[in-house]
């Protein structure tokens, strides 16, 4: 049973922004750091950045200084703020607890596409 929705993508120009959203259940999200991952065709899944349940967070070093991550307990909701984007950020987004073997169980959500292209 898939426990995240996730929005926010699209078309954008290099150099451009986007901000992705993820709807999460209320089972899970006051219980797991929480992550955003992406995928391109032919290649495994990445994990982007983790935000834990205190605000900790975390990011791969191809998108620090550019991306920003952010949950709002209120709406149980975890965000991706993307600046600066580059064709390479060109992906389907995810988002799921930042542990892999617990996201696999929990399933996985149909993801939002990101595209940035001139």
């Amino acid at each position: 049973q898939v426990q995240v929705v996730e929005s926010g993508g699209g078309l954008v120009q290099p150099g451009g922004s986007l901000r992705l959203s993820c709807a999460v259940s209320r089972d899970i999200f006051g219980i797991y750091a929480m992550g955003w991952y992406r995928q391109t065709a032919g290649k495994e899944r990445e994990l982007v950045a983790t935000i834990t349940t205190g605000g900790m967070t975390t990011y791969a070093d191809f998108v620090k200084g550019r991306f920003t991550i952010s949950r709002d307990n209120a709406k149980n909701a975890v965000y991706l703020q993307m600046r600066n984007l580059k064709p390479e950020d060109t992906a389907v987004y995810y988002c799921n607890p930042d542990r892999v073997a617990v996201a696999n169980i929990l399933g996985w959500g149909q993801g939002t596409q990101v595209t940035v292209s001139s």
